[in-house]
């Protein structure tokens, strides 16, 4: 499990698999969320493997599935619903922790400016400078 921190609070990662959430427990996180739809890989665990896991952990579990590069609005809202209310850090994950990143981005829980939330990307290894019209 490769954790790639954003700023203090929250990480994405590419996909987890069930081991990897006592690990995150252990690096303190007290909330994954999964932006990943069931079956979108033969290999990929099962949401609900993944919040058993998770639970087992001690971890809130939150499943937002986005995919084909959309972000509809209800997502963006769920997803800052669940970092503006979780007490503790939080790891989001999808197969590679672009659509997890894009979508803190788009939320913008932090608040941040558009060139600030752009270069945290960045320093994470996520280019999102195509949005930032979106980001804006």
């Amino acid at each position: 499990m490769e954790v790639k921190p954003v700023y203090s609070g929250f990480a994405v990662a590419a996909q987890l698999q069930p081991g990897d959430c006592e690990t995150a427990a252990k690096q303190g996180f007290a909330a994954i969320i999964c932006n990943r739809p069931d079956g979108e890989e033969d290999d990929q665990p099962t949401v609900a493997e993944m919040r058993e896991a998770a639970q087992a952990a001690g971890l809130a579990f939150h499943h937002i599935p986005v995919s084909g590069g959309a972000f509809p609005p209800p997502a963006i809202a769920a997803f800052a619903a669940i970092r503006k209310g979780t007490e503790g850090p939080v790891l989001a994950y999808c197969r590679t922790g672009t659509r997890s990143i894009t979508l803190e981005m788009l939320a913008n829980p932090t608040g941040l400016a558009v060139s600030e939330r752009i270069k945290r990307a960045e320093m994470a290894g996520y280019d999102l400078g195509n949005l930032r019209e979106t980001l804006d």
